[in-house]
């Protein structure tokens, strides 16, 4: 794994998700699209979340979801949100900036008691546990706001609310 590219790649994705977390209106952090869905205040609070997870993939050996915490309480505020995942970008800028590529080829692991579910490179993990999966989460933030008539900020380029669409 090139650390530089790994590097380059999670900055711009660290990016766009705070753009989007920028953007949540506080009024609506209550409001949920279906019964079975996260509040939007809860599928931030995870994707904010979903960074302490990178993190903790960069610095252990795994995770086991019998005893990790997978849901917490949501965030309250927009600016609560931004404080923490700012903080945390702060921290995951440190490690990568300390690990060697030795470290990122190490194994990882993912586990639900006895039973592994995963073993990965460590940079591999990151990608895929790490940031994919706040990728994913966060396009489902974007339809949220889509879908309260909300200005969808662009991650990958302009929106059509950016483009005055």
């Amino acid at each position: 794994m090139n650390k530089a590219l790994l590097i380059g790649d999670v900055m711009h994705e660290w990016a766009g998700t705070r753009r989007l977390l920028a953007s949540l209106p506080d009024e609506h952090l209550g409001w949920k699209p279906h019964e079975k869905s996260f509040t939007l205040g809860e599928l931030a609070t995870h994707v904010v979340n979903l960074v302490n997870w990178q993190l903790g993939i960069l610095r252990d050996t795994g995770i086991d979801l019998a005893i990790a915490a997978t849901r917490r309480e949501a965030l309250t505020s927009r600016q609560a949100l931004l404080d923490e995942f700012d903080a945390n970008i702060v921290e995951l800028e440190r490690t990568l900036d300390a690990i060697d590529e030795a470290a990122l080829a190490s194994d990882w692991t993912l586990r639900r008691g006895d039973t592994i579910m995963a073993v990965q490179p460590k940079a591999m993990a990151f990608r895929t546990i790490g940031m994919s999966h706040m990728i994913h989460h966060r396009a489902q933030l974007g339809v949220y706001l889509r879908l309260l008539d909300q200005p969808v900020p662009g991650v990958y380029g302009p929106t059509a609310d950016e483009l005055g669409k």
